[in-house]
């Protein structure tokens, strides 16, 4: 057997040094694409990987960006796209009639993300990007998903502010394609669409007015948790804190792709410009008028009529999304006691003699209507827009006052007296004149 001196050691030892030294430089040298891949993480798997996220939009000045947008990103597989369900055509025939009767159509569309980017990075809107934690198989199920949805027969649906859109599409679509259930937060922030709806209309109150005069008791049961995720922003902080039945959670990481402003909306509307403060104002008014009008047993006609053909114009509105229209959240409407067409026979039938029993029996019935209206409403389940009640105060007192005035003889409409007190005042005056030559004629006769 051969031995080895220390020499040799130590020039074997050498060699393996000056090797490994060799081995050093070429992995600093030679490109990442040389490299040997990692087990499980072939270069071809790689680029077919695709990872689905979650794109949160703030809110915007527009009253329909108030609540934000929602969108899906898909990254991977040679692309990079997003997929909108806020797609609509305001070009369309008919569009508002459409959208108020409840029949408008919005649709899903998938383009490049570069695309979609700008539009909020202009506006100085906010925008959060959460990745989604699934499988390969969950994230090729969502892209086929998507673009199955976005062919041209299946890309429209039925437009539901609270029920069908960009939001709730979007969370439907994963429970679909998702292999574990996902599970949200059990919490409840707002209670009821009417209260998430308000919070974040608080700036835009006359917006939030006419949503509170068209939609009734159907926007105000209580919730479930998932429910509120018809606001993306909602819809954002619940997926941030979702998991699923088999342990993951829904979103891996989170990230702000675009800072924004704080706020991009307009700013708050003066306390002197809001719905409650000319609620007050044009309220207060009308109870000085009838006040007066009660005073001096004349109905301001004018005043009269201006108001419950307002009323009447209101309420013809408010009875064509009640019976007419699709939409689920404006029937029951409360407010069709108060504001109902039948309001303009009032502010028609004053003006004429003939009529104006139809707008003293209209008096009559607001009257009933309002006092019941009022008392009932603390107890039934429609919430209202507080500059409501004053306006509501202002009707019944004119109504009540219409109806004293109409019902006694000494109505006097504008200064101008009834036709029967005035003939009454003619036959009094006749039957005077007549007294008094008849007592002449029987002194004269009694002097013969």
């Amino acid at each position: 057997m051969a031995t080895t001196t220390p020499h040799t050691h130590r020039g074997a030892m050498a060699g393996l040094t000056a090797m490994a030294l060799l081995w050093l430089c070429c992995l600093c040298i030679l490109p990442a694409s040389a490299l040997p891949a990692a087990p499980g993480r072939s270069p071809e798997a790689m680029a077919d990987s695709l990872t689905v996220s979650l794109v949160t939009c703030w809110p915007g000045e527009e009253i329909y960006e108030l609540c934000g947008h929602e969108a899906i990103r898909v990254r991977g597989m040679g692309r990079d796209s997003v997929w909108n369900y806020g797609i609509f055509d305001f070009r369309e025939p008919n569009f508002v009639y459409r959208f108020v009767k409840g029949e408008t159509d919005y649709m899903v569309a998938g383009y490049p993300f570069e695309w979609f980017l700008p539009e909020y990075v202009a506006g100085g809107r906010k925008v959060v990007e959460q990745d989604l934690d699934l499988t390969q198989e969950e994230a090729r199920r969502v892209l086929a998903m998507l673009q199955n949805g976005a062919l041209p027969q299946n890309r429209r649906y039925r437009y539901n502010y609270v029920k069908n859109n960009c939001a709730t599409r979007i969370h439907e679509l994963l429970d679909s394609a998702v292999s574990a259930r996902v599970i949200y937060p059990d919490s409840v922030r707002f209670g009821t669409f009417r209260n998430e709806m308000r919070a974040y209309h608080k700036d835009y109150p006359w917006y939030q007015f006419g949503i509170d005069l068209a939609l009734g008791s159907g926007i105000d049961y209580q919730l479930a948790p998932r429910e509120e995720m018809f606001v993306p922003l909602e819809m954002m902080r619940q997926a941030g804190e979702a998991r699923m039945a088999d342990g993951r959670k829904l979103v891996r990481a989170t990230r702000v792709i675009n800072e924004g402003r704080p706020d991009a909306t307009l700013p708050p509307t003066p306390a002197w410009a809001t719905p409650l403060t000319w609620a007050w104002l044009i309220g207060g008014l009308l109870i000085m008028v009838s006040a007066w009008s009660l005073i001096k047993r004349r109905i301001l006609r004018w005043v009269f009529s201006l108001w419950f053909l307002l009323l009447g114009a209101a309420g013809t509105i408010v009875a064509f999304l009640v019976f007419i229209s699709s939409h689920e959240a404006t029937s029951p409407n409360t407010l069709l006691i108060w504001l109902n067409p039948l309001q303009l026979l009032f502010g028609i039938c004053l003006w004429w003699r003939r009529t104006r029993p139809v707008a003293t029996a209209m008096a009559y019935l607001d009257v009933v209507a309002m006092v019941c209206m009022l008392v009932v409403w603390p107890f039934q389940n429609q919430s209202a827009n507080p500059a409501f009640f004053p306006l509501m105060v202002a009707t019944l007192l004119m109504a009540g006052v219409y109806a004293i005035i109409a019902s006694k003889e000494s109505y006097i409409n504008n200064g101008r007296l009834p036709a029967a007190k005035s003939a009454s005042k003619r036959r009094n005056s006749t039957g005077r004149g007549t007294s008094a030559s008849g007592r002449r004629r029987k002194k004269e006769t009694e002097a013969k």
